[in-house]
């Protein structure tokens, strides 16, 4: 399961990246190599992982971040590893008649038949940018467009939830407006369109318009330990 926490402020920290050193290092990059062996699709490009979360005042959250490559999760295969933490958005797409948007993760993607929603890891920022709420919130955009063709000014997000998972992920989660059902399948079957006409499996294989947490059952496959309660939160928010 995972801690919903809200905050009117969130404050984002970069701090020393992780050293990965010796046997375990080398441990890490013969689990990456087999992993890429499994699915040639898998790229080691830049990701900011977390470092840490705490409450730096009643309405603020700190957030802790480094700089790594997707490479560093190939540390959850190695046996006493400490792993980074992931650090993710994700957005709350909702129907005008208060069902949401779930995903299926396609098999091109490190998690094959995973649900969860439109979003993804955090990517660090380059030169001189700062990776703040405006970044998060870009981002967040950018993964809804790339995952389900609905596009989105970044502005229309507005956050809503921090997850805080068992294992240490920490999700920032947006709500997008309410769009009209066909509107939203429209876009999703263009995508998958065009990502085909380029010779592309899309990220997401299905996409589901969920009206419930007791419809998640019914879902085959690996669910996202967020996906249960921001539902559940959603639908008390925005469900009929």
């Amino acid at each position: 399961m995972a801690e919903l926490l809200e905050a009117g402020k969130l404050r984002l920290v970069e701090v020393a990246a992780p050293v990965v050193r010796g046997r375990t290092r080398v441990a890490m990059d013969r689990a990456w190599q087999e992993a890429v062996r499994a699915n040639p699709s898998l790229f080691d490009g830049p990701v900011a992982v977390c470092a840490g979360l705490s409450r730096e005042a009643p309405d603020t959250l700190l957030v802790s971040w480094s700089r790594a490559t997707y490479r560093c999760f190939a540390l959850r295969r190695v046996p006493g590893a400490t792993v980074p933490r992931s650090l993710f958005v994700s957005v709350v797409q909702p129907t005008e008649d208060g069902r949401v948007l779930v995903g299926r993760m396609s098999a091109s993607t490190a998690a094959p038949g995973r649900r969860q929603f439109p979003g993804g890891s955090v990517e660090p920022p380059t030169g001189d940018e700062p990776l703040d709420e405006h970044a998060l919130r870009r981002h967040a955009a950018v993964e809804l467009a790339e995952e389900t063709g609905i596009d989105l000014p970044a502005a229309d997000l507005t956050r809503c939830l921090v997850t805080h998972g068992e294992d240490g992920q920490v999700g920032v989660h947006y709500l997008a407006p309410p769009l009209p059902a066909p509107l939203i399948h429209e876009r999703f079957e263009a995508l998958v369109a065009a990502e085909a006409a380029r010779g592309r499996a899309p990220e997401f294989d299905r996409i589901t318009l969920v009206g419930s947490p007791a419809e998640l059952p019914g879902l085959a496959g690996p669910h996202v330990t967020y996906l249960e309660p921001v539902l559940r939160w959603a639908n008390r928010r925005v469900g009929s």
